[in-house]
């Protein structure tokens, strides 16, 4: 698989604490709305500000127009055990590299060693391969794969703002309905929105709908801790654009109609894709790092949720929108009580030229 790593243009000594804002804990959503798509809407337009519901979002799209979504599947990655010790241990994987072998985030008293072994859920016996970085190499000594075992013995791991343990509802409302790539340790969370009789509703209207892949990654929750901008390191995650994404977009765009992105995951594939300045097909890896100066190449109208302060997915939508705008349609949303977050609210936002 080839590897890209990118780079790109920060505006000169911009400061990760511009991205920061005040946010209540009661408006951080615990729990998704009753049904999908009975969220808020907050319509961040070129002329302005609109509140809406998400059932408007058909109004908001025109004929030829395709909606861009992320089809990864999120793992239950989450698992307990015991050391041989009889310590407590948690494993959080990350990402599946074989059969038998990942790389995990494992939080014990003590770290284990290259060479160890533990034991999870009473059924499954791991051992430490070593170590490569903040992760652990491990290797499930069992006949079953690794993604038999992370479906029988695992949790969905819900994000850290969350603060109940994962319940059989979040097994079903945090997963899309269009989730169909096993891969992701966090959902594409504007995809949450979508139920079968909204994606039908838009196709209807004559919008096209086509799908990436992004596996989303733990380092999506992670904020930035550098001061200047420009010194985070983004982590890395694997995407898919299908040829056949790449030809509907061209047939959209030749039809006049609009690149509409659900979620920062599908924009990041899709800008990544087009790295060397013309949309192309593709796996590979990503450290994309969209900030304020970065010039789009693909998408043109963004559907997102609201995001962590000082995190690089707020950066990214005040790259896409425009800074002042996006950072005065965060504080509409804090004083009208917006949702926010992975099971919250949503907003759209058209590209600032």
């Amino acid at each position: 698989m080839r590897a890209f790593i990118f780079t790109q243009p920060f505006l000169p000594d911009m400061r990760t604490e511009e991205f920061d804002f005040e946010l209540p804990e009661r408006l951080i959503a615990q729990h998704p709305p009753k049904q999908r798509g009975a969220s808020r809407l907050l319509h961040v337009g070129l002329a302005g500000l609109e509140d809406k519901a998400f059932f408007d979002l058909s109004s908001l799209l025109n004929e030829h127009d395709i909606l861009i979504l992320n089809d990864t599947r999120v793992l239950k990655a989450r698992l307990f055990g015991k050391k041989a010790t009889g310590g407590q241990i948690e494993v959080m994987v990350e990402r599946i590299l074989g059969t038998h072998e990942v790389l995990a985030k494992v939080r014990a008293s003590k770290s284990p060693k290259a060479g160890s072994t533990f034991e999870l859920a009473d059924a499954v016996t791991v051992e430490v391969l070593g170590r490569e970085d903040e992760f652990f190499h491990l290797r499930f000594a069992c006949d079953a794969p690794v993604e038999s075992v992370l479906e029988q013995y695992g949790k969905l791991p819900l994000p850290p703002y969350i603060t109940h343990a994962a319940e059989a509802e979040d097994d079903e409302r945090y997963q899309t309905v269009f989730a169909r790539e096993q891969g992701a340790v966090a959902a594409p969370t504007a995809g949450l929105h979508f139920d079968q009789a909204m994606l039908d509703t838009l196709r209807s209207k004559g919008v096209n709908i086509a799908y990436v892949t992004l596996h989303v990654g733990a380092g999506t929750f992670q904020p930035v801790r550098a001061d200047k901008v420009e010194e985070h390191v983004m982590h890395s995650e694997r995407y898919t654009v299908p040829q056949a994404t790449v030809d509907a977009i061209k047939q959209a765009k030749a039809k006049g109609g609009r690149v509409v992105s659900v979620g920062t995951t599908s924009l990041r594939a899709l800008e990544s894709a087009a790295a060397g300045g013309e949309l192309k097909a593709g796996s590979g890896e990503t450290k994309i790092f969209i900030t304020p100066g970065y010039r789009f190449k693909v998408i043109e109208v963004l559907l997102t949720n609201f995001h962590l302060p000082r995190s690089t997915l707020l950066m990214l939508v005040c790259a896409f929108g425009g800074m002042q705008k996006l950072i005065a349609a965060y504080k509409h949303a804090v004083t009208n009580e917006y949702r926010f977050f992975s099971y919250g609210d949503a907003m759209l936002i058209e590209r600032e030229l």
